[in-house]
């Protein structure tokens, strides 16, 4: 298959997904976004457009971000993180939003971090 291709069927799983999940102040979105190096999590009020709380692979605050990549391990780390930097804002809910990934392995790792971190998704 095409790469323009994949990337036309990715951006419409997307779309397909953003109708249906939302975020607001109280129990904002978690997007999820998976490189083919990095790992991006963003805490976002849709409402305002407006981002809350962020975690990732290539962030300062986590240490020896340079032996992170966008494995199973390297999601567990960033998953806490993300779920510290939540709680830290004032964050104890929020949507999974999964951008299109099936939930399994890396997507389901950090799911499972943030939850065991004490974020409700």
């Amino acid at each position: 298959m095409r790469t323009e291709k994949k990337e036309r069927l990715l951006q419409r799983r997307r779309w397909r997904i953003r109708k249906k999940v939302s975020g607001t102040v109280e129990r904002p979105r978690m997007s999820v976004r998976f490189t083919g190096r990095n790992i991006y999590v963003q805490f976002i009020d849709d409402h305002s457009g407006v981002t809350l709380a962020s975690a990732s692979t290539v962030s300062k605050a986590l240490p020896d971000r340079d032996k992170l990549m966008a494995n199973a391990a390297s999601a567990q780390i960033v998953g806490k993180a993300a779920a510290q930097a939540a709680l830290s804002k004032g964050i104890k809910q929020a949507v999974f939003d999964r951008s299109g990934a099936k939930y399994h392995g890396k997507v389901k790792a950090l799911a499972d971090a943030a939850r065991e971190a004490g974020l409700q998704l």
